[in-house]
């Protein structure tokens, strides 16, 4: 932990201080380590509005400027709890009750006491910038069935002008916040009919779905996958011999019974994939298998974690499976990886981290079988010069994994590619190949993810491009505006040609002034915007603007075909 994280824990406690201070009755929950800054949870009589907000700013500097000493001390558990129930802290009181110690830390800044959160600075005067961000709410122990407190999210900085740059940072972010622009291009949307975190895409969103899924195909059927389809639920014994009723139910929705089985909505493919491996007699010869499906699953995500489509809870992932002999180990991770940087470099991301995870201390599977699998990983980063960090003992018990993140255009950081060697479930469901020896033996099975879920990857692509699709992935790639009712019908004919091309394209002949409907294409972030007046209908060809509002002037039919569909084929990033 640095000394900035040391600050921002700081700074959380004097947040709660200036709250009591302004709400006596304030009841403090914890204080949540949050990524580039801090935050905590409060009971509080009201709603907490944005003036309140700046109020406790004010509250807040003043008490960094009186310079308190933060002063660390140790009490007996029970003691502690005396002390946190006569200032009508129950929430302490159970957060105390879950320590597992008979002492407790308890950290004093003047007459303010709270829980120790870790490591701090050594008075409020070393506290530098700080602004509160945002107030969300936050069930407590995140049960929608238990109190909702009000989280009160803050960041701070050494410096103003950090915090500035910080600040300027998350306006860019809220502006390109995948939620509203679903909602201003008409991507998707979510009902509270339907029930929350599952998606409703609308005709665009379908269309960048399928223009993605149709690439996936492609590349997948060339790089020797095999398409598979498997049901939306299985029987309850299935994900028994798995493991997943042991170790994932809480992330899986509840069962349902059917003629007198258990049957249980799918939180994944790997059991299945299993299951069709298992249909034939494999032999040595046959390897290696690679199963590729884009598939529905569904994960029981508690209500207050779900954001839009980068935490829901119906979700299409993009699942594949390999079995491999040891000796196609290293082959096959290669393959991944270099289809990953192929699909991902397709869709505008070349600047990556890289993780390699390895055995942890209690571990499935021969140490030699680790060896392999981890000299495959190592080997095939190396081969394709991808700089990597090392989890020395971050492997999954079942087996070692890379991990591939993607920087956005924010600078931030998403979880992407996972290759995962797995020696649990071959000896759960009892797989085999018969080698050269005529005996069965185990075959390596690697999870394998490029995109993960179809739903946040295409959050984050809304995000990074802020709605501004390359080309390619456009729900409309082309709009003709024809600027008169005469000119509807050329417009039309203009349309069709272009849709028989492959070019999505609609055509927008409303009563509106042309400057209108212009505009609001550019705002629907379409590529092209094709317009036809008396001088265009006369030569045949049509007056061609840019979403980013440059003007190419006239062109023939024949020559913005072939400009878009060049671009769309090459997918490239830029428009001309």
């Amino acid at each position: 932990m640095n000394d900035l994280e040391h600050m921002r824990r700081a700074c959380g406690h004097v947040l709660a201080e200036a709250i009591v201070s302004l709400f006596p009755d304030a009841k403090l929950g914890p204080g949540p380590s949050v990524e580039d800054g801090f935050s905590y949870d409060f009971e509080l009589p009201r709603r907490l509005t944005p003036a309140d907000l700046r109020t406790i700013e004010e509250r807040m500097a003043g008490i960094v400027k009186r310079d308190a000493p933060l002063v660390l001390s140790v009490m007996p558990r029970d003691e502690a709890r005396r002390l946190f129930a006569e200032r009508g802290q129950p929430y302490k009181v159970a957060l105390i009750d879950d320590l597992d110690a008979d002492l407790v830390r308890i950290y004093r800044q003047s007459d303010f006491v709270d829980l120790w959160s870790g490591p701090l600075v050594a008075s409020t005067r070393e506290i530098g910038a700080f602004k509160l961000l945002n107030v969300t709410d936050a069930p407590w122990r995140d049960d929608p069935n238990r109190p909702l407190l009000q989280r009160v999210h803050g960041t701070a900085f050494p410096t103003q002008g950090e915090l500035a740059a910080h600040v300027a940072r998350l306006e860019e972010a809220a502006r390109r916040d995948h939620r509203r622009l679903g909602r201003e291009l008409d991507l998707f949307s979510f009902s509270d009919e339907v029930g929350p975190g599952l998606v409703l895409w609308h005709p665009n969103g379908g269309r960048i779905i399928t223009a993605i899924e149709t690439y996936w195909r492609d590349v997948h059927e060339r790089a020797g996958y095999e398409p598979v389809f498997t049901p939306n639920i299985g029987r309850g014994r299935l994900w028994e011999t798995s493991g997943h009723l042991q170790f994932f139910q809480e992330s899986m929705f509840p069962g349902m019974a059917v003629d007198g089985h258990e049957y249980y909505v799918k939180p994944m493919s790997c059991p299945f994939h299993i299951q069709i491996y298992k249909s034939s007699v494999r032999s040595y010869r046959d390897l290696p298998i690679r199963l590729g499906e884009l598939t529905n699953v569904y994960r029981y995500e508690r209500a207050g974690v779900l954001h839009g489509l980068l935490r829901a809870r119906g979700f299409k992932q993009d699942d594949a499976h390999i079995f491999c002999r040891p000796d196609q180990a290293f082959a096959e991770v290669l393959g991944v990886i270099d289809l990953t940087l192929q699909i991902l470099g397709a869709f505008g991301f070349s600047d990556y981290r890289v993780f390699l995870s390895t055995r942890p201390q209690k571990a499935l599977g021969a140490a030699e079988q680790w060896h392999l699998a981890e000299d495959a990983l190592r080997r095939a980063l190396d081969a394709r010069h991808l700089p990597y960090e090392v989890d020395a003992g971050g492997g999954a018990f079942y087996g070692p994994k890379i991990d591939l993140k993607i920087r956005d255009a924010l600078g931030r950081y998403w979880q992407c590619m996972t290759i995962q060697f797995d020696f649990n479930l071959p000896e759960r469901f009892d797989v085999s190949y018969v080698a050269e020896d005529g005996r069965e033996h185990r075959p390596y099975m690697l999870h394998r993810a490029i995109l993960g879920s179809m739903e946040r990857f295409i959050g984050v692509l809304i995000e990074h491009y802020a709605g501004a699709f390359p080309v390619w992935l456009a729900p409309v790639q082309a709009r003709l505006i024809p600027i008169a009712d005469r000119h509807t019908a050329f417009c039309e004919q203009i349309r069709q040609r272009l849709v028989d091309a492959g070019i999505r394209a609609d055509l927008d002949a409303r009563s509106q002034r042309v400057s209108y409907r212009i505009r609001e294409a550019q705002l629907q972030k379409i590529p092209y915007m094709l317009i036809v007046g008396d001088r265009e209908l006369d030569a045949g060809m049509v007056a061609v603007r840019l979403r980013t509002g440059e003007d190419l002037g006239p062109r023939s039919i024949d020559a913005v075909l072939g400009l878009i569909r060049q671009i769309i084929d090459s997918r490239a990033q830029h428009l001309v």
